[in-house]
Protein backbone atom coordinates (compact mmCIF):
# COMPACT_ATOMS: atom_id res chain seq x y z
CA UNK A 1 0.00 0.00 0.00
CA UNK A 2 1.55 3.51 -1.35
CA UNK A 3 -1.02 5.52 0.49
CA UNK A 4 -3.33 5.33 3.34
CA UNK A 5 -6.45 5.96 1.57
CA UNK A 6 -5.62 3.23 -1.03
CA UNK A 7 -8.65 0.43 -1.83
CA UNK A 8 -10.98 2.30 1.20
CA UNK A 9 -14.55 1.14 0.29
CA UNK A 10 -17.66 3.46 0.90
CA UNK A 11 -19.37 0.25 2.99
CA UNK A 12 -17.63 -2.45 4.85
CA UNK A 13 -20.41 -5.50 6.36
CA UNK A 14 -17.17 -5.41 9.45
CA UNK A 15 -14.75 -3.02 10.59
CA UNK A 16 -11.06 -3.68 8.13
CA UNK A 17 -8.38 -3.48 10.05
CA UNK A 18 -5.05 -3.20 7.85
CA UNK A 19 -1.51 -4.07 9.56
CA UNK A 20 0.97 -1.62 8.25
CA UNK A 21 4.03 -2.06 10.19
CA UNK A 22 4.82 -4.52 12.86
CA UNK A 23 8.65 -4.72 14.27
CA UNK A 24 9.53 -5.37 18.47
CA UNK A 25 7.32 -2.98 20.69
CA UNK A 26 5.32 -1.49 18.02
CA UNK A 27 2.25 -2.02 15.22
CA UNK A 28 0.91 0.55 13.00
CA UNK A 29 -2.51 -0.57 11.51
CA UNK A 30 -4.90 1.44 9.47
CA UNK A 31 -8.90 0.99 10.38
CA UNK A 32 -11.89 1.60 8.26
CA UNK A 33 -15.17 1.69 10.02
CA UNK A 34 -18.06 2.60 8.13
CA UNK A 35 -21.15 2.82 11.01
CA UNK A 36 -19.38 -0.11 12.77
CA UNK A 37 -18.95 0.69 16.93
CA UNK A 38 -17.49 -1.80 20.00
CA UNK A 39 -20.33 -4.22 20.54
CA UNK A 40 -22.65 -3.55 23.46
CA UNK A 41 -21.04 -3.49 27.19
CA UNK A 42 -17.84 -4.26 25.68
CA UNK A 43 -14.24 -2.31 26.46
CA UNK A 44 -10.78 -3.04 25.08
CA UNK A 45 -8.76 -3.31 27.98
CA UNK A 46 -5.28 -3.84 26.29
CA UNK A 47 -2.20 -4.58 27.70
CA UNK A 48 -0.16 -1.92 25.59
CA UNK A 49 -0.23 1.84 24.89
CA UNK A 50 -2.37 2.91 22.30
CA UNK A 51 -2.50 6.30 19.82
CA UNK A 52 -5.03 7.05 17.44
CA UNK A 53 -5.66 10.16 14.79
CA UNK A 54 -9.02 9.87 12.68
CA UNK A 55 -7.72 11.07 9.15
CA UNK A 56 -11.24 10.98 7.61
CA UNK A 57 -14.90 10.63 8.71
CA UNK A 58 -15.58 10.64 12.46
CA UNK A 59 -16.29 8.74 15.78
CA UNK A 60 -17.61 8.42 19.41
CA UNK A 61 -14.96 7.39 21.92
CA UNK A 62 -15.53 6.54 25.36
CA UNK A 63 -13.03 5.74 28.24
CA UNK A 64 -14.21 4.98 31.33
CA UNK A 65 -14.58 7.41 33.68
CA UNK A 66 -14.37 10.18 31.06
CA UNK A 67 -16.95 11.70 29.20
CA UNK A 68 -17.45 10.58 25.58
CA UNK A 69 -15.72 12.08 22.66
CA UNK A 70 -16.19 13.08 19.06
CA UNK A 71 -13.21 12.85 16.83
CA UNK A 72 -13.08 14.49 14.04
CA UNK A 73 -10.60 14.48 11.28
CA UNK A 74 -7.10 15.70 12.63
CA UNK A 75 -8.46 14.55 16.11
CA UNK A 76 -5.89 12.58 17.99
CA UNK A 77 -6.42 10.17 21.32
CA UNK A 78 -3.78 8.42 23.49
CA UNK A 79 -5.22 5.53 25.22
CA UNK A 80 -3.01 4.11 28.22
CA UNK A 81 -2.08 0.18 28.57
CA UNK A 82 -5.11 -1.18 30.49
CA UNK A 83 -6.84 2.47 30.07
CA UNK A 84 -10.83 0.85 29.06
CA UNK A 85 -12.22 2.64 25.84
CA UNK A 86 -14.66 1.96 23.61
CA UNK A 87 -15.79 3.14 20.23
CA UNK A 88 -19.81 3.93 20.64
CA UNK A 89 -20.47 4.75 16.85
CA UNK A 90 -18.76 5.82 13.34
CA UNK A 91 -20.05 7.70 10.61
CA UNK A 92 -22.21 6.21 8.32
CA UNK A 93 -22.54 8.40 5.24
CA UNK A 94 -18.64 8.44 4.76
CA UNK A 95 -15.66 5.89 6.14
CA UNK A 96 -13.66 6.44 9.28
CA UNK A 97 -10.35 5.77 8.61
CA UNK A 98 -8.15 5.71 11.88
CA UNK A 99 -4.53 6.00 11.91
CA UNK A 100 -3.27 3.50 14.90
CA UNK A 101 -0.25 3.32 16.54
CA UNK A 102 0.13 0.23 19.39
CA UNK A 103 3.18 -0.12 21.63
CA UNK A 104 5.36 -1.12 24.38
CA UNK A 105 8.21 -3.38 25.81
CA UNK A 106 6.15 -6.27 25.10
CA UNK A 107 4.05 -5.83 21.88
CA UNK A 108 4.76 -8.98 19.48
Amino acid sequence: MENIFHGVKARLDEEEITELLSRPGIRIERIVSTGQASPPDFWYDQPNDEWVIVLTGSAGLAVEGEAERTLAPGDMAFLPARKRHRVVWTDVDRPTVWLAVHFGADLR
